[in-house]
């Protein structure tokens, strides 16, 4: 009879991947929403890994994304959890809070609609 070598995995769960709740989520997809109303946004895209859920605005499908709003529980101790990416990868915004982070966003939003009447 051959020798058992358990796998280096076993006994223990598979690595989870990071993702939104359904609040989260429902507070960015309101937001997309609005701005696709407004004609800023016409695509999006989400990723999720082991250590980040990344929810990526774009103005044109085959652009990089205006706007990536990041979710990494791992900073939630530090620097907070979310944070708000800009196209060229300046962090514009951090926080512990999603609404505080989406607030540059929703400014925009607010100059958008002002500025379209």
């Amino acid at each position: 009879m051959g020798t058992v070598t358990p796998l280096p995995f076993a006994g223990r769960a598979t690595p989870r991947q990071t993702g939104f709740d359904r609040h989260e989520l429902t507070r960015i997809l309101d937001l997309y929403g609005r701005m696709v109303a407004a004609g800023k946004w016409r695509d999006y895209a989400m990723d999720f890994h082991h250590d980040v859920a990344i929810f990526s605005a774009f103005r044109r499908s085959a652009e990089r994304p205006e706007y990536r709003i990041e979710k990494r529980p791992a900073l939630r101790s530090r620097q907070g959890m979310w944070a708000l990416v800009s196209e060229g990868g300046a962090v514009l915004k951090r926080g512990d809070e999603l609404t505080n982070v989406l607030a540059p966003v929703e400014r925009k939003l607010m100059k958008l609609v002002a500025g379209g009447s």
